[in-house]
């Protein structure tokens, strides 16, 4: 009762190749003009059109080639039909028939993976079935025009193998009996295998999931034989590729036959455009964060950023992730005749995020928001924009002397976070209001200050005292 009430149809469920191939002999390339009990499923058919045309067995329209003709007249599956019509071309159709025989007929030679050796077997073997299997290889070698001997080389198996099946061709990915094909797929043999130190394999059997395949026959094949089997096919293209090893790009001229790389070379002198595209992506892939920031940029972003918080959208939008989503507008420029991030001087990229900006705007930031502080004592100091809480300055105590109105930016409106510092640079006190420091606790860092540095002034009353850079002199 469990059983399904009949068996599947075979046309839902077999390979339609060599019935797209004999449809396509006798003119009719369209399946929907055809009546059938059921019809061939649409995924099926186009994949085994697909195959046709990969053989050279269709062109673009679905017409059966010549080389479709000559193989549709053998008995055999298309892609072993083509393998022996293309091996006549050398005189090895007769070995080809024979390997078409192992593919075909399950145990013929043995189960070894390594197709030459089970030619060798079979070609050994006298039990009936494996002589009755050699007299058909002859007699198919025979429809192809050439002689009952032929050349015999198992070692050209894997040559042979390539016309049959040209998606699988596979080559090594590094660990040893691990290899890709050409069609994406990973394959895969035991490590003890003696073909899984082989570079290149003709894979003619595979079972298994996409990401890992295992490969159940196959014979090796040299980088020579891929070449003059698929000239037509190997494209060749400029590639660029970020490293961030290096912070820069790797241009190379790769040949690729599918998805895998047949050689690849350095490139002298790479498109710089494309150069600088990837670069470009890379910063998006990998952040800002791999950009050579220097101070002076940094300083440029927090001051754009703090006059936007001040008065609104007027000042572009230089967060992080504003950036990265702006980054041909601005970074695009600074990276013209670059290879590498690193090569980007901090000029580059200061210059880049005041692009942002139109003429006027960038006046108001060094007005507004200027890069340093002069202090009375006409001391030049860096204004920090970035720290947290800032904007901040650090500035030696004696310096601010006379100072009764708090340091600020942005006319008034950006307090800065005033630092003060010993004689020797320590910090001594941190505030936001300079004038209430001088009366408050200056006394006390006063009485502290002076024990420890006795040859710097230390006034009574500092607001009134005249502001300098320089210690007492000897003997005063």
């Amino acid at each position: 009762r469990s059983l399904a009430p009949f068996d599947r149809p075979d046309i839902l469920e077999t390979d339609l190749a060599g019935l797209a191939l004999d449809l396509a002999a006798w003119g009719a390339r369209d399946p929907a003009l055809l009546r059938w009990l059921d019809p061939p499923p649409a995924p099926a058919w186009r994949e085994a059109c697909a195959l046709l045309r990969d053989l050279n067995a269709l062109d673009v329209d679905g017409r059966i080639t010549k080389d479709g003709e000559a193989i549709a007249a053998l008995p055999l599956h298309p892609r072993l039909a083509h393998m022996v019509a293309k091996a006549a071309d050398s005189g090895e159709a007769r070995m080809a028939a024979m390997l078409a025989m192992l593919l075909s007929e399950q145990g013929l030679g043995g189960r070894d993976v390594d197709l030459r050796a089970r030619l060798v077997a079979f070609e050994r073997d006298r039990a009936p079935r494996a002589t009755a299997a050699r007299r058909m290889a002859e007699g198919i070698s025979s429809r192809v025009g050439a002689g009952v001997q032929g050349a015999w080389n198992p070692e050209r198996a894997g040559a042979l193998l390539l016309h049959a099946y040209p998606e699988r061709v596979a080559k090594a990915r590094g660990k040893r009996g691990e290899f890709l094909m050409t069609n994406g797929r990973a394959g895969a043999l035991e490590e003890t295998d003696a073909l899984a130190r082989a570079p290149y394999l003709a894979i003619a059997e595979a079972a298994g999931r996409a990401e890992r395949t295992t490969i159940l026959s196959a014979a090796p094949v040299d980088a020579g034989d891929v070449e003059a089997a698929f000239a037509d096919r190997i494209e060749t293209a400029d590639e660029m590729t970020f490293d961030p090893a290096i912070s820069g790009v790797r241009a190379r001229r790769m040949r690729r036959l599918g998805r895998i790389t047949m050689s690849e070379a350095p490139l002298e002198r790479p498109d710089l455009e494309r150069v600088r595209v990837a670069l470009l992506d890379a910063v998006r892939t990998h952040g800002l964060k791999i950009l050579p920031w220097g101070d002076s940029a940094r300083q440029v972003q927090a001051r754009i950023a703090l006059m936007r918080r001040l008065d609104g959208e007027a000042w572009a939008d230089c967060s992080d992730a504003a950036l990265l989503d702006t980054l041909d507008a601005w970074l695009r420029p600074a990276l013209e005749g670059v290879t590498r991030l690193d090569a980007i001087r901090d000029g580059a990229l200061t210059a880049a995020l005041l692009s942002l900006l139109p003429y006027d705007l960038r006046r108001r930031l060094d007005e507004d928001a200027p890069a340093r502080f002069r202090t009375p004592a006409d001391g030049d100091h860096l204004i920090d924009y970035t720290v947290e809480n800032g904007p901040a300055l650090n500035v030696q105590l004696q310096e601010m002397f006379g100072v009764g109105t708090h340091p600020a930016v942005a006319k008034g409106r950006a307090p800065l976070l005033v630092r003060l510092l010993s004689p020797a640079h320590r910090p001594v006190q941190t505030t936001r209001d300079l004038p209430g420091f001088w009366r408050g606790s200056y006394a006390a860092v006063r009485i502290d200050m002076k024990g420890r540095y006795p040859r710097h002034p230390w006034p009574e009353d500092p607001l009134n005292a005249a502001p300098t850079r320089r210690a007492k002199p000897r003997g005063s």
